[in-house]
C-alpha cells in the first residue's frame, strides 16, 4: 500500500488492525506497551551523568576496561 494516510485517527485504526491481524490482540497490546513516551530531558540527564571527555580520552578509558585485571584488585 503506497497511499499516504493523512487522517491520524484512520492511521491509528489501520495500524492497530494490521498489528492485531499479524500478532493477535494480546501480542499487539504487548508490542505497543513497549513504546510509551519517556519523561524528562535526555540531553540534560546525559550531560549530568556522563563525563565531558574528548574522543582521545574516551578511547583511552575504554581500552583500560578491556585490560585484564589482577586477581584481588
Amino acid at each position: 500500500m503506497d497511499t499516504l494516510i493523512t487522517n491520524q485517527s484512520e492511521l491509528r485504526h489501520r495500524g492497530f488492525r494490521a498489528l492485531t491481524e499479524a500478532l493477535g490482540w494480546v501480542n499487539a497490546v504487548r508490542f505497543l506497551r513497549q513504546y510509551e513516551p519517556g519523561a524528562g530531558n535526555y540531553t540534560e540527564e546525559r550531560r549530568a551523568l556522563l563525563p565531558d571527555w574528548d574522543a582521545e580520552t574516551l578511547v583511552r578509558e575504554a581500552r583500560k576496561l578491556r585490560e585484564p585485571r589482577e586477581p584481588g584488585a
